[in-house]
């Protein structure tokens, strides 16, 4: 007993330790305040879903949604945004949640249906006991057949607290936040063309049925005895110039806004964000796009190759064999690439 009470002791110093050496670049300061918080009515619109799906708190700053056997739940922001900051805070549903897929990404492929841009927050669902994983993607102007996807898990249980998830576009990059941990940069080349995205695009968040693919190739089915499955979300951001998709050329509003976005603290990682997105990438990224030659012979030109993860990744950028799939459509939104690869899940 008193071996197993320090074992448990150990392994949650560890975990502590870990987080505070995510948390220590901090303290670096932002050179302006963060966006303000948008409530549900001023900033968003409902998807898809019933009224029982979309639930609302009443000071109208937290949003539930509701996965059960008729319907999942999803809902967009009001106006799309050229360039900007989407975030928000984020737990998700816990116990059993195989075969659920959580999205918080930006697109415009309700307007754009075949030149579509999109970033992506997706979260993957897992049997009890096993972790939620999760991966980022882009694609530019309609590039689907090339995707950029990268898979990690975590260093928290994301269905215990609160987290905030964060994506930060500019016309120069593009960077995922965990908290305030970098976790991906892809900085803008001549070489990327329209593979950059640069179109207008909208916020949208959704719970749904993915059965067919999320949780080990399909193996493991949303079992519907757990339902409701419900992923909360609060303090939802939206930070950036409104404009219309169709509109070409930028206005004096988005180049003044173009230029308050560099002067936010997300525009530049610090040298102690730099160390804490390189241990992060080395301990929990288990695919990226970026080392695997079977798809690419030559890697993407946005890609920075790190001599240890190519060594972790070897030859195909993968820990475990994978296999192509059919990628589905976010429910309520456009369907995406037509051919991906599905990661085996790890044990």
């Amino acid at each position: 007993m008193k071996h197993q009470l320090l074992n448990s002791l150990s392994k949650t110093a560890v975990s502590i330790s870990f987080l505070l050496f995510f948390l220590h670049p901090l303290s670096g300061g932002a050179t302006t305040p963060l966006p303000h918080i948008v409530s549900f009515q001023r900033g968003f619109t409902q998807l898809f879903g019933g009224d029982s799906n979309l639930l609302r708190s009443d000071d109208d700053n937290t949003v539930h949604l509701h996965l059960n056997q008729y319907t999942g739940a999803g809902f967009r922001s009001s106006d799309l945004y050229n360039h900007g900051v989407f975030s928000a805070r984020i737990k998700l549903p816990s116990e059993y949640t195989a075969g659920i897929v959580v999205a918080f990404y930006t697109s415009n492929g309700d307007v754009f249906e075949k030149t579509h841009d999109e970033l992506d927050f997706e979260f993957l669902g897992n049997i009890k006991g096993k972790p939620w994983r999760f991966q980022t993607n882009l694609y530019g102007n309609g590039s689907t057949s090339r995707g950029r996807e990268e898979r990690y898990t975590l260093w928290f249980d994301p269905s215990k607290a609160y987290h905030r998830y964060t994506i930060f576009w500019t016309s120069s990059k593009i960077i995922f936040y965990i908290d305030e941990v970098p976790i991906r940069e892809i900085l803008k080349s001549d070489e990327m063309g329209s593979d950059f995205p640069s179109k207008p695009m909208a916020l949208y968040a959704t719970i749904w049925d993915a059965s067919t693919w999320a949780t080990n190739g399909g193996k493991y089915k949303v079992n519907y005895k757990y339902a409701p499955f419900v992923t909360e979300m609060t303090d939802l951001v939206l930070h950036g110039c409104v404009s219309d998709p169709i509109q070409e050329l930028l206005t004096d509003n988005c180049a003044r806004m173009d230029n308050q976005l560099e002067t936010l603290r997300y525009n530049n990682i610090t040298p102690k964000q730099h160390i804490a997105m390189k241990r992060f990438r080395e301990k929990y990224m288990y695919y990226s796009y970026c080392y695997d030659t079977l798809r690419y012979q030559i890697p993407p030109p946005e890609c920075v190759i790190d001599s240890t993860l190519r060594q972790r990744f070897k030859e195909n950028g993968r820990l475990k064999f994978e296999r192509r799939h059919h990628r589905r459509s976010k429910k309520g939104s456009q369907v995406l690439s037509s051919q991906v690869y599905e990661i085996q899940e790890q044990d």
